[in-house]
Parts: structure tokens; C-alpha cells; sequence
């Protein structure tokens, strides 16, 4: 039986602490956060406001990270550094250079697993998806469409300022909600070229970073991508994301897998699980994720997402920041800080 450690108990936790009491082979031993208050989170378990206590004084096989971006770094490595495993919240760190690092340390403790949580990977409409995609019975991909309409308030950012600074968050929109998306573009797309991109904001919130982010995507083999994303619609309304194909057209739209032939008649193919409450628009996948994540650990393998697989997205993420503050098209490979 695996033992289980979570450094922060802030809302996304919530999501991991229920697919970890799901799980057979392993079992929650201990949490930290600095907020002695959310002791009552999680009762049962051994509590501690100090990370770094949590590890010294307990045995853990894996730790859960759920914390503010600017920490994901400095405690990945103290854990990995610790003999433990570690299963972390997206982003893989707060900017692309972090992310490189935390690359280099996954290079250097080959033992210790970092495994990344881009559970949308698990939905089952995705993976059906990148299934009929790679069957290549309707032809190359042309085009991908990633397209994300959600709602912050003020509040979001008031109550966590974290969130809304550059130093704590990296960027608003574009890493802290679809990031998800452009993961899934690059599975999809495969090797990039060049990336243009606009940051902006449309409210008037009055916090560094950015509340909505449009880029053209150009891969290779003649890929063309478009991601758009925003925190300011009316409400969080279902992530779309669509694949052109020669002889076809896949949509993932209200958490459905659909087909679209030549004389346009659609067709449903596979619908995901929904996670029940207001925030069934995060998936339901983090659970399957875990789960294979911890059969990893049990059995030395490594078939999971690791940090190296988690970094595209942040160097997509920096060539981004570096267009739009150019505003000039960037060169894949060409966004050192």
C-alpha cells in the first residue's frame, strides 16, 4: 500500500484527496499547508504547516503537489531530492526556464518519478480521438482548433493574489486554465514551427496578467493550429476542441466526441465521465490519471507524463508571451529568456 502525502489544501486538492480515497493501493498518510485551518479538510491524517517537517518526520512513496505556481518548483525538487515521488499539479513550473530545471533534475534522479497532471490526456474523448486519428483512416491532419470560454470574476484574483501576479502565477488565462489545451494541440500536432500570439485583457481588473490569449499555431506537415481562450465570457462554458482531417472532422464539444463526414452528417461517437458540482468542466479524468500514476510506482514503469512531456506546453506558453510582446512571429526553438 502506497503511502500518500499532499503539500497544499487549496481548492484544486479537493480533487485530488477524492480520487486518492478512491484508490486500493494506496492511502492518505499526511498533509501540509501553511493554513492550519484546513486541518479540518482531512481530520484523520497527520497535519503539518511545514512541508519540510512533513518529509522528514514521515515514510511517503509519493506526494501530491497542489500549490501556487511559483512553489511547484522549489518543492518538486526538495521532494524528488528526498527519495520521494511526486505527483504535481499543472503547470510543471511557473515559466519555461523552471520548467527546464525541473527537466534536468527528472534527468538526474532517473528513480524518483515526477509525474505531471494533464489528466484531459485520459478523457475518454480524447482518447478516442487521438485513436481514429491515428488509424489514419481519414487522412493527415490539417487543422486543429483549441477554443476555451470561461468565466473569473474580480473576486478570483482578490481572494488569492497569487493568482494575478506574474512572479506567483507566470500568466493568467493562458496557464492557469487552458494550458490543457494547448497540451492536447501539441499531441495532436505534433512538432511545431513557429508560434504568433496576442496577450491582452478585457476587463479592467487592473492585475498583471492576462485574462484572454489568441495564437496561430503552425506545425509541421502543414498543421495550422488556433488556440483561443479567455477568462471573461458570461459563464464556464465546455472547452471545444476540434480536428480537421482530410476525410473528416472530429469535435470534442459538451464533454462529446463527435464526427462530421464529407456531406456533413454528425454523428456522436463517445461522450466523457463528468465530474458532478459546478466545476464539471475541469473532467473527471484526474482519477484515472492517479491511478496510473500509482500502478507506475508499484510496478518501475513509465507510462505516465513526465516533466519532459509536460515542458512543450511551457515553452508553447513563453513563445507566446515573446510574440505578443514582439509582435512578430516565433521561431520554434528561438524563446530563451
Amino acid at each position: 500500500m502506497l503511502k500518500i502525502g499532499v503539500i497544499g489544501l487549496g481548492d484544486v486538492s479537493r480533487i485530488h484527496l477524492h480520487a486518492i480515497a478512491n484508490q486500493t493501493s494506496a492511502c492518505l498518510t499526511a498533509v501540509s499547508d501553511i493554513d492550519k485551518s484546513t486541518q479540518e479538510i482531512v481530520p484523520e491524517v497527520n497535519f503539518y504547516t511545514d512541508y519540510k517537517d512533513m518529509l522528514n518526520q514521515e515514510v511517503l512513496d509519493c506526494v501530491h503537489i497542489c500549490l501556487p505556481h511559483y512553489l511547484h518548483y522549489i518543492v518538486t525538487k526538495h521532494c524528488v531530492e528526498k527519495g520521494v515521488h511526486v505527483f504535481l499539479e499543472k503547470p510543471l513550473a511557473i515559466d519555461a526556464t523552471e520548467g527546464r530545471k525541473l527537466v534536468e533534475i527528472e534527468k538526474k534522479y532517473p528513480t524518483i518519478k515526477i509525474g505531471i497532471s494533464f489528466q484531459n490526456r485520459k478523457n475518454e474523448t480524447f482518447e478516442k480521438m487521438n485513436e481514429i486519428i491515428n488509424s489514419r483512416k481519414y487522412g493527415k491532419v490539417k487543422g486543429i482548433k483549441g477554443l476555451v470560454s470561461w468565466y473569473r470574476p474580480k473576486t478570483y484574483y482578490d481572494t488569492k493574489p497569487w493568482r494575478g501576479s506574474l512572479k506567483g502565477a507566470g500568466g493568467g488565462v493562458i496557464i492557469n486554465q487552458a494550458i490543457h489545451t494547448l497540451d492536447l494541440m501539441q499531441i495532436i500536432g505534433g512538432e511545431i514551427k513557429s508560434i504568433n500570439g496576442t496577450l491582452t485583457n478585457l476587463e479592467d481588473y487592473g492585475y498583471e496578467v492576462e485574462d484572454t490569449v489568441i495564437a496561430k499555431i503552425h506545425f509541421e506537415d502543414n498543421v495550422s493550429g488556433l488556440f483561443f481562450a479567455t477568462n471573461t465570457n458570461s459563464t464556464n462554458s465546455s472547452v471545444e476542441f476540434q480536428v480537421i482531417l482530410e476525410k473528416n472532422k472530429l469535435t470534442i464539444k459538451d464533454n462529446t466526441l463527435t464526427m462530421t463526414d464529407g456531406l456533413q452528417e454528425k454523428s456522436k461517437v463517445v461522450e466523457d465521465k463528468k465530474m458532478p458540482g459546478p466545476k464539471f468542466y475541469y473532467g473527471a479524468s484526474h482519477e484515472k490519471l492517479i491511478n496510473q500514476f500509482y500502478n507506475c510506482i508499484i510496478n518501475d514503469t513509465n507510462d505516465y507524463i513526465h516533466a519532459k512531456d509536460a515542458q512543450i506546453s511551457m515553452e508553447m506558453i513563453q513563445a507566446i508571451k515573446h510574440s505578443s510582446k514582439s509582435q512578430k512571429t516565433i521561431k520554434w526553438g528561438c524563446t530563451d529568456e
